[in-house]
């Protein structure tokens, strides 16, 4: 072989070397938001017939937390937490679930995770359900209803969940003009267009990882919201049959395959260890399935819904079901490798990719999260955390509920399934559990500790009073 056939070998090795930035420098950052999935709908967490190999690896190799929370257990105010680093009480929503006729929208003001790495240099994008407002006559079609407006480059994804019989499947397009400009729709009428519902996993993962193969030399910021395992349910073919599980394990086995896909993706393009992954759902799992509305959306209902356990209850509850999901964070070499038994919240995401990135957190902006660095690695980000303080939420948005430390009071409860469980808390007799030791809430503390439930209320009215004011 000659010295010129060497040289010739040698430039195309080095044309198709990708060359990642230092894994600390702009690090991407991928956040998975499932819809309805609860803590034990997944192998890491104990479910005996559901694989999910891929999210295993997640929690085996990133840091799990076996304490992690939604601001809300529905959806709305739920991914207004996530991406906002706020609680549902600042939204405006006005209820917990935004429809398609709803006036309320998030505002253009609100500082999000994708506008503040945007102006950072990431390229963004948004691949899923949005479900935080929606153009219609109420609001004058207004732009700031749809994602565009709150930092996203690009989407492909529903409007709202894909149960609404008027959902629509949208995608951003600087021609369009559907349902506003800058928008084209792809499908209506969902969930009987079943093709379109069905094909929704693998298109958000197909849009994806083309977008992360696209923007592997730039950092980037990819928000994939699945629709699914919101009912009904929907598999494809490659998947359909296959679980123990039935349906519901079918749909997890596909959006693992999805998972396991971006996994691929950001490895075959080098940049693996340049890449921060946040997993984590929307809320509880769906837990009603005794009228006839019920049947007549989501079929055999009873047979497709998740779980919650070991927690009480699941989604439209301020029981630990509905607020308690699955949190892993992954980074490879960069974080621990650990089950991370502190406690944590979607509050925490933002400050913490803020923080990791190098991106300025807002100053006139009011963010209720912590950044957790040191939750994720002691040795590489020494420091100490405010304590972990937490309220949850009722339908209209307004706090019923706190968690300090082990010990939660709640005031009033909410239940997807209308049960109270014999139990009638009010603001002056509130429920008291120590949440650690009685993980499922059986045993009301409060007279044992009335000290203890005289600090919650006091912190409960305080942050009330501070999230009702101007």
């Amino acid at each position: 072989m000659n010295f010129r056939v060497i040289a010739i070998l040698i430039t195309l090795a080095l044309a198709t070397t990708t060359y990642a930035r230092e894994a600390t420098e702009k690090p991407n950052v991928i956040i998975f938001f499932l819809d309805d999935s609860g803590y034990g709908d997944f192998s890491h967490n104990g479910n005996p017939v559901i694989e999910t190999p891929n999210i295993t690896k997640l929690a085996t190799e990133g840091t799990s937390f076996t304490q992690f929370y939604v601001t809300s257990p529905a959806c709305s105010v739920s991914r207004y937490g996530l991406i906002t680093s706020r609680y549902p009480g600042r939204s405006g929503f006005g209820n917990w679930v935004l429809g398609p006729t709803a006036k309320p929208h998030l505002r253009d003001d609100e500082i999000t995770i994708a506008g503040g790495l945007k102006s950072n240099g990431y390229a963004t994008a948004m691949f899923g359900k949005w479900h935080m407002g929606n153009p219609n006559k109420s609001n004058g079609m207004s732009p700031a209803s749809l994602p565009l407006v709150h930092g996203f480059d690009t989407w492909i994804g529903t409007n709202v969940s894909h149960d609404y019989a008027d959902a629509q499947l949208l995608k951003s397009d600087p021609n369009g003009t559907n349902p506003i400009p800058g928008y084209s729709q792809i499908a209506k009428d969902l969930p009987s267009d079943i093709k379109a519902s069905t094909s929704l996993t693998e298109l958000y993962t197909d849009a994806a990882v083309e977008f992360i193969q696209t923007n592997k030399d730039r950092p980037f910021f990819a928000y994939i919201a699945h629709n699914q395992p919101h009912l009904g349910l929907f598999a494809s073919d490659e998947f359909r049959g296959k679980s123990r599980r039935g349906l519901l394990g079918d749909v997890m086995a596909e959006i693992d395959h999805s998972v396991g896909r971006v996994l691929n993706a950001i490895k075959q393009a080098g940049i693996e260890k340049n890449t921060i992954i946040v997993f984590t759902s929307d809320n509880g799992p769906w837990v009603r399935f005794s009228n006839t509305k019920d049947h007549d959306l989501y079929g055999e209902a009873r047979m497709h819904v998740g779980y919650a356990m070991p927690f009480r209850d699941g989604k439209g509850s301020n029981w630990e079901g509905g607020h308690r999901v699955p949190g892993l964070i992954y980074w490879p070499d960069m974080i621990d490798a650990q089950r991370q038994l502190e406690p944590a919240s979607t509050l925490d995401i933002l400050p913490t990719v803020f923080a990791l990135t190098g991106t300025t957190m807002p100053k006139d902006h009011i963010i209720d999260g912590r950044d957790i660095r040191p939750l994720l690695s002691p040795k590489k980000f020494p420091g100490k955390l405010p304590e972990f303080v937490f309220y949850y939420s009722h339908s209209e948005n307004n706090i019923c509920g706190v968690r300090k430390g082990p010990w939660k009071i709640l005031t009033s409860i909410s239940s997807h399934t209308g049960d109270n469980y014999g139990f009638a808390p009010t603001h002056e007799n509130p429920l008291l559990f120590n949440v650690e030791q009685d993980i499922s809430e059986r045993f009301d503390r409060a007279a044992e500790h009335p000290e203890i439930v005289a600090d919650l209320l006091k912190l409960l009215n305080d942050k009330s009073a501070e999230i009702k004011a101007p």
